[in-house]
């Protein structure tokens, strides 16, 4: 190296050095003496996101507010490695910050075409004994996220300090968590009323910023996002009294690593209940699709024979050649064979040793191909675990020529778990096999990554027999705000649906509730017997451009509406209490709508027409404990009907 250039490297090196310690600096803020703090801001209308530094023992945390408004307090940030404590004695060395832009497509989900706009900013700490831990932080207009980076392993990971404090007077709606995350929500008056407990990584807070004027207020849903292999799922975790929810990892196992460490995001989606409700941040946050091609991954109704048919028709091809015929009248592109397919006849415990040779399950897939029917097949989760066994089955699969997956009872959110995941989707992808994970995590951005991956489980669907009226108000405000959900709507036949006075309420969860892949879980009698909910399910769309809450208040009520391609608009409300008329708001955009409504009328499901204007209301009847379903299309001179 020349000497000029020697001579320029160093004074590049020392001006980097110079910036960093500016960029540091100039941004903070004193907080009385106590504190040093930064603001990061993201986009017009973002919320402002504050990372402070406390002088004394220095400890971080970060606070989130709105337009003045504090939708979450100082809360405590850092973790702790076998070899160093990260959550206090820290020194800020510098700070920079970037605009993140990226577009990108949907196969599920709420939208299809979307934008993600944030402000990212890495801060980096050091501790006395010089260990480096990076706080990089984002916010967009619908949320603020942060997570750590580790640039040098400090060994095993033992715990997070990461928790997050909100407001007195915040009310909460949280579900205690299970591994199989499908417990019931329940609404709290305040989030230090909750019992002291564990809770699900999908929690509601609705807060009044402090200043009363808890009409709208700001809700906030706690979160996270890419979480793979490296790391273990989380959830929530409150002491009596206190409205501050720490984070704690999988059984409190150590986190292994072996070299520099990047965690999952920490994520609290947060703005008015439509932002939070139509928000994809979860998504936006996790990285970009691993699948070049993803021509083959397409979305639409299907027919589920598990509650139709239970284990008698899993080990039946005539009974399955049925279905299909059922499935390809009504137009829905796919068939879910369930639990059975690949046992002994009769024999639930003994996988049968000729699977490959002796299933009828090819034959099936050739009957239901020619009627244009893809066939879904049920898997027990341990097929898969062993690298050649997991290869044999998709393998043999994809070459009888099914479409999908329903990979079941995984039942956990270790490390070691995060990592078959990350196999079984490399594996999945590879043979163009679509899936949906029962007994399992939840969405946590993983539907961007793999888009393979059409639905989740992760809620006590339509087969548990516990549900509420509450529980299903509570879902498109927490479960189904951060990913696709299959809860299995349309069993109109079981007797355990809360809403069994209400067939209109029932139908509209098709579409109050998004899955990539809508299992329909009703029996073709139930639904020959309820002609308009027949001609309801028969136009379902594959997928939806755009998602819109009309009126809600969460664990009480709830009204989307979903676009199709076509422009049409579909309806789903679902409602508590007593019968009563509700004042819709048509949120659809200006001019004249035509609105076909399904209600619940003394003979069954009653359709009606109605033209609204955009930004007006519709006064629909509800049942008790009651919902409905409409459709709604552009009004044109001498139109009659939405149907196409």
């Amino acid at each position: 190296m020349s000497v000029q250039l020697r001579a320029r490297t160093i004074v590049l090196t020392l001006c980097s050095a110079l910036l960093a310690t500016a960029v540091a600096a100039l941004p903070a803020r004193a907080e009385g003496t106590a504190r040093a703090a930064w603001e990061v801001k993201g986009p017009h209308g973002s919320p402002t996101a504050v990372v402070a530094l406390d002088r004394t023992d220095g400890h971080p945390t970060l606070a989130v507010r709105r337009e003045g408004r504090t939708v979450l307090e100082p809360s405590p940030l850092g973790l702790v490695t076998e070899q160093t404590d990260f959550s206090r004695g820290l020194t800020l060395t510098g700070r920079s910050e970037r605009t993140i832009t990226e577009h990108y497509t949907s196969p599920t989900g709420k939208s299809r075409d979307r934008v993600a706009r944030m402000t990212e900013a890495r801060f980096r700490f050091r501790t006395a004994d010089g260990a480096r831990l990076d706080l990089v932080t984002r916010v967009a207009r619908d949320g603020v996220a942060y997570r750590y980076v580790l640039p040098q392993n400090r060994g095993n990971v033992l715990r997070e300090a990461s928790a997050f404090t909100l407001p007195t007077g915040a009310n909460a709606l949280l579900g205690g968590y299970r591994a199989d995350n499908e417990l019931r929500f329940t609404r709290y008056d305040s989030a230090a009323a909750a019992p002291a407990g564990a809770y699900m990584m999908q929690g509601l807070f609705r807060t009044d910023g402090g200043n009363g004027a808890a009409a709208d207020g700001d809700y906030a849903l706690i979160a996270e996002s890419d979480v793979n292999g490296t790391y273990a799922g989380a959830h929530l975790t409150h002491t009596a009294d206190s409205s501050t929810y720490g984070l704690s990892l999988w059984n409190d196992e150590p986190i292994l690593t072996t070299g520099p460490l990047t965690t999952p995001w920490r994520a609290l989606v947060t703005g008015d209940l439509a932002t939070v409700t139509e928000s994809t941040f979860i998504d936006d946050l996790a990285p970009a699709s691993r699948v070049r091609d993803t021509s083959w991954i397409k979305p639409g109704p299907a027919l589920w024979t598990w509650l139709a048919g239970g284990k008698e028709a899993g080990q039946s091809l005539a009974a399955q050649e049925k279905y299909v015929d059922y499935a390809a009248e009504r137009g829905w592109p796919y068939e879910v064979v369930d639990a059975g397919w690949y046992y002994k006849t009769g024999d639930w415990e003994v996988i049968d040793p000729q699977w490959q040779t002796d299933s009828w399950m090819p034959e099936l897939v050739r009957y239901a191909a020619a009627k244009r029917v893809g066939i879904h097949v049920w898997l027990h989760y341990s097929l898969l675990t062993d690298p050649v066994e997991r290869e044999k089955w998709l393998s043999t699969l994809a070459r009888w020529g099914v479409k999908g997956v329903k990979i079941d009872f995984m039942d956990s959110e270790s490390q070691e778990r995060m990592r078959w995941y990350d196999d079984v989707l490399e594996s999945t992808a590879r043979h163009h096999l679509m899936v949906n994970f029962h007994g399992s995590t939840i969405p946590k951005g993983i539907q961007r990554t793999w888009p393979q991956v059409m639905t989740m489980e992760g809620v006590g669907g339509e087969e548990k027999r516990n549900n509420t009226a509450e529980q299903l108000a509570s879902l498109p405000f927490t479960r189904n705000a951060i990913g696709s959900m299959d809860f299995t709507p349309g069993a109109f036949h079981r007797p355990y649906r809360p809403n069994v006075a209400s067939d209109a309420g029932e139908l509209g969860l098709s579409v109050l509730y998004e899955s990539g892949i809508q299992n329909l879980s009703g029996t073709p009698e139930s639904y020959d017997a309820r002609p308009e909910a027949r001609r309801y399910l028969e136009q379902l769309p594959a997928r939806w451009e755009e998602t819109r809450l009309l009126t809600g208040d969460p664990g009480r009520s709830a009204v989307l509406a979903r676009r199709a391609a076509d422009g049409r608009w579909f309806i789903g409300g679902t409602f508590t209490g007593a019968a009563r008329t509700v004042d819709v708001p048509m949120r659809l955009g200006a001019g004249r709508w035509l609105v076909e409504t399904l209600t619940d009328g003394p003979s069954g499901l009653v359709r009606e027409t109605h033209v609204v204007r955009g930004g007006g209301t519709l006064a629909v009847p509800v049942v008790t404990d009651g919902g409905f379903a409409a459709l709604a299309c552009r009004a044109h001179e001498g139109r009659t009907t939405c149907e196409n």
